[in-house]
């Protein structure tokens, strides 16, 4: 998915961190979601939480969109032309529909429901996204994971897992990154990460046991759902800092509601994040942008995209300057 947002937000806030085990119901900050068009002129829009200003990283997750349910035969879909990254990993989820990828590579995959696929552009990655036919209504979530310092550059690489659903009292969880309720992804990730959807039953409170070292992030798709004592409508983002070993969640509507839950270990890195590339200064993203520009093979090429490559954007005026959470308290 190419990021059609070129300015970064300012950062500022941030949520209370408690030491050692849990002994009360952690503070939970709410992130509204942005409508934000997905490229062309008859553009999907989705919503985007991360980055904002109140955020810009849940552990190393640096970017999510939630979109959908969306019927293709109305709006055309998703079709983004081949475009690059740089220092991060897609990781692409979806709740419905199907899409298929290409990358530089040479994978050409299909994205369906319950199913994970991570794809790696450390030096450099280019890829395309299409909706197909076969899935009319296109729902779900498109995360980036930025990479750190020591493996930013690292080669190409594509993933793809398919988790086995695991049934707890009140819920049933899909773990595709790290581990949960008993889940355990197979998946290699550079940074400690947790990735799982969570479906809910009417009515369930859950109780879930987490690493106290991480902070969370719970999207919800369909709900209300409570986390702790804060109820998050539809598209919002709730944010618990590390300090918990539990996180209590609790679906306050009469159907099924559903959720993606996130975590890591603190992302003390400073970024850049601008168009598709994530870097540690303004010039890093000054040498992508040309390269991209130039065809260098850094980006390599995507074959069997029926029409052309995206083009990149013009940068902006302004010095681009590293960025990260606000200090925690």
């Amino acid at each position: 998915m190419s990021d059609v947002e070129t300015e970064q937000s300012e950062q500022h806030g941030g949520a209370p961190v408690a030491g050692g085990r849990s002994t009360r119901a952690p503070h939970v900050d709410v992130l509204a979601p942005r409508d934000v068009p997905l490229g062309g002129p008859r553009a999907m829009r989705v919503r985007r939480t991360l980055p904002q200003r109140a955020r810009t990283l849940i552990g190393a997750w640096c970017f999510a969109d939630h979109y959908g349910p969306d019927d293709v035969a109305d709006t055309g879909g998703m079709d983004v032309a081949p475009h690059p990254h740089t220092g991060l990993q897609t990781v692409s989820w979806l709740f419905s529909g199907e899409i298929e990828h290409r990358d530089s590579l040479g994978s050409h995959a299909l994205v369906r429901p319950g199913e994970l696929n991570l794809m790696t552009g450390g030096y450099g990655i280019s890829h395309s996204e299409v909706s197909t036919a076969r899935g009319t209504i296109l729902h779900g979530v498109q995360l980036w994971v930025a990479l750190p310092e020591r493996h930013r550059h690292t080669e190409r690489d594509f993933q793809h897992h398919v988790p086995e659903p695991v049934r707890i009292a009140g819920a049933e969880v899909r773990v595709f990154l790290g581990s949960l309720a008993g889940g355990v992804s197979p998946v290699a990730t550079f940074t400690p990460l947790l990735g799982a959807e969570i479906v809910l039953r009417p009515g369930a409170t859950v109780t879930l046991a987490v690493e106290p070292g991480f902070e969370h992030g719970l999207l919800v798709d369909t709900g209300p759902v409570r986390m702790a004592d804060t109820l998050l409508r539809p598209a919002e983002l709730g944010y618990a800092g590390p300090g918990t070993d539990t996180l209590t969640l609790t679906n306050a509507s009469d159907g099924p509601a559903r959720a993606v839950l996130l975590g890591g270990t603190p992302f003390e890195e400073r970024i850049v994040m601008w168009w598709n590339f994530i870097g540690r200064s303004h010039e890093d993203i000054v040498r992508a942008r040309e390269d991209w520009r130039n065809g260098s093979d850094r980006f390599g090429t995507v074959e069997g995209y029926d029409g052309d490559r995206l083009p990149a954007p013009a940068l902006p005026n302004a010095l681009i300057t590293p960025r990260g959470n606000p200090p925690r308290r």
